[in-house]
């Protein structure tokens, strides 16, 4: 399980993702996550700009990424 430290109150899900290293550009990003393949807190998120907040958790590619503060 990857964990992403916060620097501010909150981080988008695609910044997340770059972030925990899962997808290697903004672009990819997008793409994984309007196609349904990414759940925050166990559920699908088709939002790129959902933020996340201190204990959220990001499921995609059976890789799993915490937020903490």
């Amino acid at each position: 399980m990857e964990i992403i430290k916060l620097r501010d109150e909150y981080i988008k899900l695609g910044q997340a993702l770059k972030a925990g290293s899962l997808v290697g550009s903004g672009v990819e990003a997008k793409l994984v996550i309007q196609d349904g393949f990414v759940r925050v807190n166990g559920e699908i998120c088709t939002q790129r700009g959902k933020k996340l907040y201190d204990g959220d958790m990001v499921e995609f590619d059976n890789q799993t990424i915490k937020i903490e503060k």
